[in-house]
C-alpha cells in the first residue's frame, strides 16, 4: 500500500490539528458542569454522553493525517480507562496541555526535544510524591460514598455504589446491567471472576464496549486444549438440539481448525461460542478450574479421565444466568451450581486455609474463597429512555473503578486542586536550562484540568486561580479549593469533592507519557488511497 509522508515540524502540525478537535470535544464534558456531548448513531437515538473516553473513542476525522493526531492523543485517554477506569478527561486535558507548553519550547526557544522529553518524564517522578504526600485513606463509608457520588455525578448511585462496595469490599466484582424500570437497585449473587478473558476479539457481542456477555449459556470446562472442530462437534449438536445457540468453552486452550469453525459460525450468526483460556497453572489451574465447575453446575472434564470430548454430554455442561469476558478477565454471574457443593468448597478451602503453614499458598486459597463466598454485585440502572440508560450506565461503571481505585490508594484533594496544589508549593525557576524549561512545562500543564473545570462551571479562570493561590500563599491547607457546581470557595473535604490518587496519578502518568511521544515526533506516515480500476467495457455483440 503506497505511503504519504511528512516529517519533522510538517508532520506534527499535519497532526496536531486532529489533537486540538478531540481535545476540545473532550475538554468540554470535564467538571461537575461538564458540558454533553451528542454522538450520532446510524440507527435509533442520538447517544448522549458525559464521559470523555467514550467521546473520545468515536472520534475519526475525514483527514488522514488529522485522524492520526486524533489517535495519538486518544491513547492517553484509552490507557487511563484500562488502568483505573476514569479520569479519561482529565488525561487529555493534561495532554493537550504539555504538548502546546512543549512544542513551544521547542519551537520558540530551540530546546532539545529528546532531552526535553525525558527531563519532563524525570519531574513527572517528583509530582507523583507532592500528589502521594496529600493521600488520606479512606476507612469509612461516607468516604466512599463521596467518591462514588462526585463520579458518578448522582447521588443516589453514589450511596447505590458505597453500598455495594462496603458489602464486597475493593476486589469485590460487580456488573453493571439494564434495569426493566426507571429505578436503580442492585443485589450480590453468588458467582466469581477469574483473569482471562476471551480468546478472540472476533468473539466480542458489544463492539463498543470490547467486551462479549452471553445469558444462561451452556458452559463446558474443560483442562484439555481443542484444535480441531471433531472434538467438538458431537457436543454441539446435541446443544444444538435443545434450541440454544450460545455456550462458554472454558479450555487449556482453543485454537487452529475449532476457533476458526466457531468464528465463521458466530459471524454467520448460527452458533455464539465463546471461548475463554482456563486460568492459573499447573496444579492451581486444575483446582480454579474445579471452582468455576462446582459454581456453575458443570463435571470437569480432565484429560486424567478416560471421557474424550466427543463423548461429552449435555448433563455435563454447567450454566449461569451471564457470563461476561473482556479480553483481561471473565465474570460468571449467578452460576447454576447446587448450594451444597458450592458450601462444601468453602468449608474445604476454610480448613486447607487454617492447616497450610505457607503464606503464600494461604494468599492463594483465600483469594479463591473470596471469589467463591464473596459473590458478584449486580447494580440495575433505569432510565426513561435508552440514551439516557446508556450514559448512566457509563457514569456508573466509571464511578465503580473510580471508588475501587480510591479504596486501594486513598484520595486527594478533587477538582483540579490537588495538581494546584504541587503548582502552589512550587519555587519559581527562572533558569534557561532544560530542567527549568521542563520544570515550567509541568508547572503550567498541572493547572489545566481546574483552569477546565472553572472554563466550564462559567467561570474565569484566571481570576479563581488567582484567588485560590492567594488563599494557599495565605496558609490555607491541601483541602482548601473551589467548588465548580456552586462557585463557592469551600474546604473540599466537608464538601465531598475528591479524587482518588490512583486515578490522578495514572492521568498524569500517561498524559506525560503520550505528550513525549508527540515531541519526539519525527515523521508521520498514512496509507494513500487505492485508485480506482479503469472500469472495462461491457462484452456483448455490437449492434448490427
Amino acid at each position: 500500500m503506497a505511503k504519504d509522508i511528512k516529517f519533522n515540524e510538517d508532520a506534527r502540525s499535519a497532526i496536531r490539528k486532529g489533537i486540538d478537535k478531540l481535545a476540545q470535544a473532550v475538554t468540554m464534558t470535564l467538571g461537575p458542569r461538564g458540558r454533553a456531548v451528542v454522538i450520532e448513531r446510524s440507527y435509533g437515538a442520538p447517544q448522549v454522553t458525559f464521559d470523555g473516553v467514550t467521546v473520545a473513542k468515536e472520534i475519526e476525522l475525514e483527514d488522514k493525517f488529522e485522524n492520526l493526531g486524533a489517535e495519538f492523543i486518544k491513547q492517553a485517554a484509552d490507557k487511563t480507562n484500562d488502568n483505573v477506569g476514569d479520569g479519561t478527561s482529565t488525561s487529555v486535558v493534561l495532554t493537550h496541555s504539555l504538548i502546546d507548553h512543549g512544542e513551544k519550547a521547542v519551537k520558540d526557544k530551540g530546546f532539545n526535544v529528546i532531552q526535553l522529553a525525558e527531563e519532563l518524564k524525570a519531574q513527572t517522578q517528583e509530582v507523583i510524591k507532592q500528589l502521594e504526600e496529600q493521600k488520606e485513606n479512606i476507612d469509612d463509608n461516607k468516604k466512599i460514598e463521596e467518591v462514588a457520588t462526585l463520579s458518578a455525578k448522582d447521588k443516589e448511585i453514589g450511596g447505590l455504589i458505597a453500598e455495594v462496595m462496603t458489602k464486597l469490599g475493593k476486589e469485590g466484582v460487580i456488573s453493571i446491567e439494564d434495569s426493566n424500570t426507571v429505578s436503580n437497585s442492585y443485589e450480590v449473587v453468588e458467582g466469581l471472576q477469574f483473569d482471562k478473558g476471551y480468546i478472540s476479539p472476533y468473539m466480542v457481542t458489544d463492539s463498543a464496549r470490547m467486551d462479549a456477555t452471553l445469558e444462561n449459556p451452556f458452559i463446558l470446562v474443560t483442562d484439555r486444549k481443542i484444535s480441531t472442530i471433531k472434538e467438538i462437534l458431537p457436543l454441539l449438536e446435541k446443544v444444538a438440539e435443545t434450541g440454544k445457540k450460545e455456550m462458554v468453552i472454558i479450555s487449556d486452550d482453543l485454537d487452529g481448525e475449532a476457533l476458526a469453525t466457531l468464528l465463521v459460525n458466530k459471524l454467520r450468526g448460527t452458533f455464539n461460542v465463546l471461548g475463554v483460556k482456563a486460568p492459573g497453572f499447573g496444579d492451581r489451574k486444575k483446582d480454579l478450574l474445579q471452582d468455576i465447575a462446582i459454581v456453575t453446575g458443570a463435571n470437569l472434564i480432565t484429560s486424567e479421565l478416560n471421557k474424550k470430548l466427543e463423548e461429552v454430554e449435555i448433563s455435563d455442561l454447567g450454566t449461569a444466568k451471564k457470563i461476561v469476558a473482556t479480553k483481561d478477565s471473565t465474570t460468571i454471574v449467578d452460576g447454576k451450581g447446587e448450594k451444597e457443593q458450592i458450601n462444601s468448597r468453602i468449608n474445604q478451602l476454610k480448613t486447607q486455609i487454617e492447616s497450610s503453614d505457607s503464606s503464600f499458598d494461604k494468599d492463594r486459597l483465600q483469594e479463591r474463597l473470596g471469589k467463591l463466598a464473596g459473590g458478584v454485585g449486580v447494580i440495575k440502572v433505569g432510565a426513561p429512555t435508552e440514551s439516557a440508560q446508556k450514559e448512566l450506565k457509563q457514569r456508573v461503571e466509571d464511578a465503580v473503578a473510580a471508588t475501587r481505585a480510591a479504596m486501594e490508594q486513598g484520595i486527594v484533594p478533587g477538582g483540579g486542586i490537588a495538581l494546584f496544589n504541587v503548582v502552589a508549593k512550587a519555587v519559581e525557576r527562572k533558569g534557561e536550562s532544560v530542567a527549568d524549561e521542563a520544570h515550567r512545562i509541568l508547572m503550567n500543564s498541572l493547572t489545566a484540568p481546574l483552569a477546565a473545570i472553572i472554563t466550564n462551571s462559567g467561570e474565569n479562570p484566571s481570576a479563581i486561580m488567582k484567588k485560590l493561590a492567594d488563599k494557599k500563599n495565605a496558609g490555607e491547607d491541601i483541602w482548601s479549593g473551589f467548588n465548580a457546581k456552586t462557585n463557592e470557595y469551600v474546604n473540599l473535604k466537608e464538601a465531598g469533592i475528591i479524587d482518588p490518587l490512583k486515578v490522578t496519578k495514572t492521568a498524569l502518568q500517561n498524559a506525560v507519557s503520550v505528550a513525549s511521544n508527540y515531541l519526539m515526533t519525527g515523521a508521520a506516515m498514512i496509507e494513500l488511497p487505492k485508485p480506482e480500476s479503469p472500469q472495462m467495457p461491457g462484452g456483448g455483440m455490437g449492434m448490427m
